[in-house]
């Protein structure tokens, strides 16, 4: 994001080939970008010359680009009284900014010399501290130079303008063939703009060059999740973990906090509650877990407060508000989610995206315009053939809307055993079922329940839902159940009028003659005196059709 803020002065008549008896020294280190190398040097050479002013900036240096800021802050405010020292207060103030400490940088920038660096760090002060006013005057600052229009890029990608980004990137790139960590820039864009294969394929470039490089495994292995799933991005993040120890500090919070996404949530509660105000996606991803594990007033907790500025902060709270509101019966919360899901659905930046398509068929489906939904969600449909949350929502949609046989097919494309057990899934897996003729599944469906405390609600379902589709045999039955359970009249009526339905089509010819032994067997079941005059009538009809009951 920011370029580095002072050069190693290397000697420029320095051979390429150097002698066989060539001392080695830090700067050998540092030209190979190895800090942890130059540091052991460094150190060695401190203890032999006390108190040298160069050997302990260039400690500072090596720690700032091994993301230990607080030890180069440490150094560079140990000599800040040394007004002889070039560059000093814009280098304490570059690791105040790292460190989060936006007000000391900016106060210490007041102390230092006007220079590129500096306009380049306040222009990033005002974006951290959110004065427009000032982002613009420093943006007004900025020359047509690589190092000034990295840093615009940089905003751009801060600010989720990823493709604005990419221009800046390949713009700087024709003139600029070698400057190859453009492509690693360009790659964090794409993956931002969920084009996972075009990233992979751009890091290949810088790979052959810097396979070690800790932003490009982990780029990596996020595009592996993507493309494929937790394995392979774990496999990929296992090289970084390996060489922790001479890997950039900062990387550890990273390698933890994606671990624990590639993980599924494993490990969430003991790794992301100390990322949350150190990593962005921390919060995020723990928001994500609480609502995973039904702890929907956590999540609400953690993201309440939140003042959207991505896509993707927008949809969780979106999603938030509209959990907890359902929970609560809360319409006015329900509306404020269903609102921030309209913001991204029509956002001219997001209405094509596979999210912003989603979101706005969650804005729709909230309002019950399910035919709209339907639309929205065949569109992007090719993307999740195998997502149980998009084929559960989608057969919803289909239910709504009496296309049972759509409905029927989808959510038995579900295999997540989670949905598949809970009652909303079991009692609309049954009514499509029913709707499509296909009572016994319904009824094997019911058996599987049984014993359950929703077993009673299904069961009322599969016997009116039977009785209004004319499928009796299984209507029948399921009033003979509840009939059992309970004596009430209405029981007995439904048990009473299926099981002439089915005496009927067995008279008609549309069930098996044979079948009446059943219906007679079910009858006998009850005790009100209706039974006997309905079982007399179909003795008869069987014994002049020769049928042995």
């Amino acid at each position: 994001m920011i370029l580095s803020r002072v050069k190693p002065a290397v000697e420029q008549q320095l051979e390429k080939t150097k002698p066989v008896n060539h001392k080695i020294t830090a700067k050998d280190f540092i030209e190979k970008r190895d800090y942890t190398g130059a540091l052991t040097i460094l150190k060695f050479d401190i203890e032999k010359s006390k108190q040298d002013v160069e050997l302990e900036l260039w400690l500072a240096y090596c720690y700032f680009h091994l993301g230990d800021y607080n030890n180069a802050m440490l150094i560079y405010k140990n000599h800040s009284k040394n007004s002889g020292i070039k560059h000093l207060f814009v280098n304490l103030a570059c690791c105040y900014f790292y460190l989060g400490m936006y007000p000391e940088a900016e106060e210490v920038l007041g102390k230092s010399d006007i220079s590129d660096v500096k306009i380049r760090l306040q222009f990033h002060l005002s974006h951290k501290q959110g004065d427009e006013k000032k982002l613009m005057e420093y943006h007004e600052l900025l020359a047509d130079v690589v190092e000034d229009q990295l840093s615009l890029a940089a905003i751009h990608y801060l600010r989720s303008h990823y493709q604005e980004a990419i221009d800046i990137y390949k713009k700087l790139m024709i003139n600029n063939r070698h400057f190859l960590a453009l492509n690693v820039y360009m790659a964090l864009c794409y993956y931002k703009l969920d084009f996972y294969d075009v990233s992979q394929e751009i890091l290949d470039v810088y790979m052959k060059k810097y396979p070690d490089s800790m932003i490009l495994t982990n780029l990596k292995a996020c595009n592996l999740y993507k493309l494929y799933d937790g394995k392979a991005a774990e496999s990929e993040l296992k090289n970084l973990i390996a060489r922790r120890s001479s890997t950039f500090k900062f990387c550890e919070d990273l390698i933890k906090h994606n671990m624990v996404v590639f993980r599924e949530g494993e490990g969430a509660l003991q790794v992301l509650p100390a990322l949350v105000d150190i990593l962005p996606e921390a919060r995020l991803n723990l928001v994500i877990y609480y609502l995973k594990q039904g702890e929907n007033e956590e999540a609400y907790e953690l993201i309440k407060d939140l003042e959207p500025a991505i896509p993707q902060e927008y949809i969780l709270k979106a999603i938030v508000n509209v959990v907890v509101g359902q929970e609560k019966g809360d319409t006015k919360q329900i509306d404020n989610g269903q609102s921030l899901f309209n913001m991204v659905g029509s956002s001219s930046s997001e209405c094509d995206t596979i999210p912003g398509r989603q979101c706005m068929a969650s804005s729709l489906f909230l309002e019950g315009r399910y035919d709209e939904v339907s639309l929205y969600l065949s569109s992007i449909k090719s993307y999740f053939s195998n997502d149980d949350s998009f084929n559960f929502n989608f057969a919803q949609v289909k239910l709504s809307l009496g296309e049972y046989k759509e409905a029927e097919e989808m959510y038995l494309q579900v295999k997540s055993n989670k949905i598949r057990d809970s009652f909303i899934y079991i009692n609309h897996l049954t009514h499509c079922f029913i709707m499509n003729k296909k009572s016994q599944s319904a009824w094997d469906l019911y058996l599987k329940i049984e014993n359950s405390q929703d077993s009673l609600i299904i069961l009322q379902s599969i016997a009116n839902d039977c009785y209004k589709t004319n499928q009796f045999w299984q209507s029948a039955k399921a009033f003979d159940m509840l009939e059992r359970l309970d004596l009430l009249p209405e029981y007995w009526e439904g048990k009473r009028g299926a099981c002439a339905g089915i005496f009927q089509q067995i008279v008609l010819g549309n069930q098996p003659q044979d079948q009446i032994a059943d219906v007679i067997h079910l009858l006998r079941n009850s005790a009100n005196p209706q039974v006997e005059q309905m079982i007399k009538m179909m003795k008869k009809w069987a014994k002049n059709n020769k049928i042995v009951v």
